[in-house]
């Protein structure tokens, strides 16, 4: 190999180390909240309108709108049963468990009644979750294993849940109509 050769030869290896080393440095920022270059900013910062913010595309100049009157948001049916005691019993008449005797739905049930009904009632139904027997909560729940609620018909455990009753809060707004019935048949089959 000739002096020209190996000059070119560690000519290249210096400006192949010189690139890297710049490569290297350029990408250790400083600022960690910005990732560096974007080729496509318009899909990095958002062109959309916040939901309290002032919109100058619809009439009313609000972002944020409420629902088309008469709509149903999805997975919600309108529910036509008041928060009384005689609608309450119609709804025990009215209303039909679609999983009264299907085993398959008991996982999801308890999963179900783990999220939404243990701190209140407790594991066993008793009626001694953590928010009473903690002090955080005076009243005592109910037990789901009293006569009276074993008495009861899924309609009207079905209505409870979606009204409410007595100090018991209503968690229509919470829980889908379908997760309700498969909490009540997690009781059904599990606890009772």
């Amino acid at each position: 190999m000739t002096t020209f050769a190996k000059t070119m030869k560690n000519q290249i290896k210096v400006i192949a180390f010189g690139v890297a080393m710049i490569t290297l440095l350029a990408s250790c920022d400083k600022n960690r909240n910005h990732p560096g270059y974007s080729y496509f900013p318009d899909m990095e910062q958002s062109q959309a309108y916040e939901t309290y913010t002032d919109n100058p595309v619809l009439m009313d100049g609000k972002t944020n709108q409420l629902p088309p009157e008469g709509t149903v948001p999805r997975e919600m049916i309108p529910y036509n049963f008041e928060k009384t005691d005689v609608n309450r019993t119609w709804a025990g008449q009215e209303l039909e468990n679609p999983y009264a005797d299907d085993a398959s739905v008991l996982e999801e049930g308890k999963a179900l009644y783990d999220i939404y009904c243990v701190n209140c009632h407790g594991d066993m139904g008793d009626g001694k979750g953590f928010l009473f027997t903690s002090g955080k909560y005076p009243y005592p729940p109910a037990s789901l294993l009293a006569d009276k609620i074993k008495d009861n018909p899924d309609g009207e455990m079905f209505h409870v849940i979606t009204t409410g009753y007595g100090v018991m809060g209503a968690h229509g707004a919470q829980v889908i109509p379908d997760e309700r019935w498969k909490i009540i048949t997690y009781i059904r089959q599990k606890l009772h």
